[in-house]
């Protein structure tokens, strides 16, 4: 087992950092690249572990496509495949294989994939066998489980002979990114029609153009930072975090006005955004339907403030690289603080604050999420991480950058 200790900084701080490059945005610009056949100039891609697997994917004409624990590869490259006609057998590891893909896979048996379950129903592994004749332009379709599955279904519906009209059922979560795959596809040369009063997305038949195209900095990966600066000691500490947008197409971009309340001031400057340190709110909610990955960072940052936060919309988290609302009630023990649920599978609060007598020892599940928001409670005490590997799925050179304000060992 890998471990770093992590050690409390002794004075303020004044960083630039340059962060890594969106996940979200490079593995959509993939797939809508593939889909002009690959004639399309991409920019500044992500280094993160999920986008080289689904560079490596699309780039590979073998049997079986193994995105090993990178959920939004696997729901991308499940539609991808299948509309285009490419054979394959999709797998990944033991924790992919609990994760659910059957609306999805569904979805597109209904459109017209021939697609068997290889081991549960529901679940990969499965086998795309290929795609014949398009049995229907409408479909319907949960829109409260994960938005990637209607992403994955938006991109692929201009090859489709008829188009695709998708209703959306109940509850619509992650809104942003839903937006965002739209936008990329207009940056592209594709039009969607987005009724939101009536819930219903329709896309024509038509052709992706190849453009250039330069991804953002990941706006995931900047809530860590803004962690730092919230639980940071010294008032007069500040970092500059380069290649953000005012105007993101990220749904995690609410992290400026969430850590306003938390005490970090945002100022866009002509290189990406200044945090500085000011005052906190007294009381702190949030519905974070729109913005699920942010719920670590946000919770860490509240139990490190001791300050009680109402938290709703992380009912997603559950199937994510590991069960993150068990993981957070878990480990936010260590550091002094409770997540409680007040309403089942809806409401979840962070209270019951206390100072733990041993250094934080942190479990971190596999899940990358996990390490870098636990990491800047290293500006209140010394702390381990557990596993600190994991950052490669999302932001390899985390560790890198967070070195230049802590000491790690």
């Amino acid at each position: 087992m890998s471990q770093y200790h992590i050690r409390k900084p002794s004075g303020e701080f004044n960083e630039r950092i340059a962060l890594a490059s969106s996940k979200s945005e490079s593995n959509r610009a993939l797939i809508i690249h593939a889909l002009t056949g690959f004639k399309s100039d991409l920019q500044n891609l992500s280094t993160a572990r999920d986008t080289q697997t689904m560079i490596r994917l699309l780039e590979s004409e073998g049997p079986v496509a193994d995105v090993l624990d990178a959920g939004t590869t696997m729901r991308f490259l499940t539609a991808y495949f299948s509309v285009t006609n490419q054979p394959r057998i999709m797998t990944g590891t033991a924790r992919m294989c609990e994760r659910p893909l059957g609306l999805l896979a569904e979805a597109l048996k209904e459109l017209g994939a021939d697609i068997e379950y290889l081991d549960r129903e529901g679940y990969p592994p499965l086998k795309i066998n290929g795609f014949g004749p398009q049995k229907t332009c409408k479909i319907s379709i949960r829109g409260d489980v994960s938005s990637q599955y209607i992403s994955a279904l938006l991109m692929i519906a201009p090859r489709l002979e008829k188009g695709l009209e998708i209703e959306l059922l109940g509850e619509v979560g992650s809104v942003p990114y839903i937006t965002m795959t739209i936008r990329q596809m207009e940056a592209s040369g594709v039009q969607v029609s987005a009724d939101w009063e009536n819930k219903k997305l329709r896309v024509e038949p038509q052709a992706y153009q190849p453009v250039t195209y330069k991804i953002e900095s990941d706006w995931s990966g900047a809530s860590y930072w803004y962690s730092v600066v919230a639980l940071a000691g010294h008032p007069g500490s500040r970092i500059e975090l380069l290649g953000l947008k005012q105007n993101s197409l990220q749904g995690d971009s609410a992290i400026t006005d969430i850590m306003a309340q938390l005490g970090v001031k945002s100022t866009f400057t002509e290189d990406g955004v200044l945090l500085e340190k000011i005052s906190p709110a007294h009381t702190f909610r949030w519905d974070f339907s729109n913005c699920p990955d942010l719920t670590q960072t946000v919770a860490v940052v509240l139990a490190g403030l001791k300050m009680e936060g109402e938290l709703t919309g992380i009912e997603s988290l559950k199937i994510k690289e590991t069960d993150r609302v068990l993981a957070l009630q878990n480990e936010l023990k260590k550091i002094g603080a409770e997540l409680i649920e007040i309403e089942p599978n809806h409401k979840y609060k962070v209270t019951h604050f206390f100072n733990p007598a041993e250094m934080p020892v942190i479990d971190t599940y596999d899940d990358h999420r996990m390490a870098m928001a636990f990491a800047p409670v290293a500006m209140l005490r010394d702390i381990v991480i557990k596993e600190p590997g994991v950052v490669a799925k999302s932001y390899p050179s985390f560790w890198d950058d967070f070195g230049k304000i802590v000491e790690i060992n």
